[in-house]
């Protein structure tokens, strides 16, 4: 039976995420009301509504800042996570604030659509929007159009890559990096019999083929899924930017994570995977002051900058 990471060992404790038609609405509700922390003195912290694509609904977004800079900044688009389902940007806050400060970057963050009742792409579209809101908008909200980096986490993992993808398919805009931590790519992991002893916590065998579901609004693992919804079922991955994959043995998306990073490889992408042996799910959001979980932040930093600091594709 494979081990937890001796920083994660009360981990073992963590009960099952009781994930289903019921439970989702009180996840939601419990989200969509969480508390922002007081921002701090170096860093503002604006609220924006952003025009939606294609006749779809404007995007509200948080905007992080560091008050000491001067001039455009690079730009960091993080999309949270949640199955899809639920979740808000004020539950990565913390994050948001520790990237702002340590790349001196603005970082803005959706409040994307969620199933249900709004199905695949339309977390992808939102992103999307707001992505080219920012490049079209850049000498008004004085960031750098040529510097920007998309992330996100599980679910926001997930749009992260498909994101890429769209920006790929449809000429722009052309995002430098993308960050994709522990992401939710492929809806046909709910097929593997495999999974079920593995010692998940936080998020389930259950729980993820129950979200897929409610996210395609159809059987997961089926044929005709658009890369837009799940990723990995890209058949081209040619032209994306680089990426950085970071995810832990216990963790559901583990395999898919790898066969993606494998993928993207071939088809010529540079992408960085940072494996963490005996990590969950979501590990850090429950021991956020873990060394592992420091070392974990700190990989994603140091990949954040060395992106930044590469000179734009032509």
């Amino acid at each position: 039976m494979p081990q937890l990471h001796p920083d994660l060992s009360l981990a073992r404790f963590l009960p099952p995420l009781p994930l289903g038609p019921r439970t989702v609405h009180l996840f939601r509700w419990a989200s969509e009301r969480m508390r922002p922390r007081r921002a701090p003195a170096d860093i503002r912290i604006e609220e924006h509504t952003v025009p939606g694509s294609r006749g779809a609904p404007p995007v509200s977004v948080r905007l992080y800042r560091p008050r000491s800079r001067r001039g455009p900044t690079p730009v960091l688009l993080w999309n949270h996570g949640g199955g899809f389902l639920f979740g808000s940007p004020i539950q990565d806050e913390a994050g948001s604030i520790g990237f702002a400060r340590e790349l001196g970057v603005t970082v803005v963050a959706p409040r994307y659509r969620k199933a249900p009742p709004h199905t695949a792409p339309a977390p992808v579209e939102d992103a999307h929007a707001v992505l080219s809101w920012l490049v079209t908008g850049a000498e008004r909200l004085d960031v750098d159009p040529d510097r920007v980096v998309i992330g996100g986490a599980s679910a926001g993992g997930g749009i992260t890559a498909a994101l890429a993808l769209m920006c790929r398919d449809r000429g722009g805009p052309r995002p430098l990096f993308q960050l994709l931590v522990y992401p939710m790519l492929d809806d046909r992991t709910t097929l593997r019999t495999d999974l079920d002893a593995l010692p998940t916590r936080l998020w389930s065998v259950a729980d993820n083929r129950f979200a897929w579901r409610t996210y395609l609004n159809r059987s997961p693992g089926g044929s005709g899924v658009s890369p837009y919804a799940a990723p990995a079922r890209g058949e081209d991955l040619s032209g994306l930017p680089p990426a950085w994959i970071g995810v832990g043995t216990l963790d559901l998306f583990h395999d898919e994570d790898l066969a993606y990073a494998e993928r993207l490889r071939a088809a010529g992408v540079p992408c960085e995977v940072h494996v963490v042996k005996g990590a969950f799910h979501g590990f850090e959001a429950v021991f956020p002051t873990a060394k592992v979980t420091r070392a974990f932040l700190g990989a994603q930093v140091t990949a954040l900058r060395s992106a930044l600091s590469t000179p734009p594709r032509p």
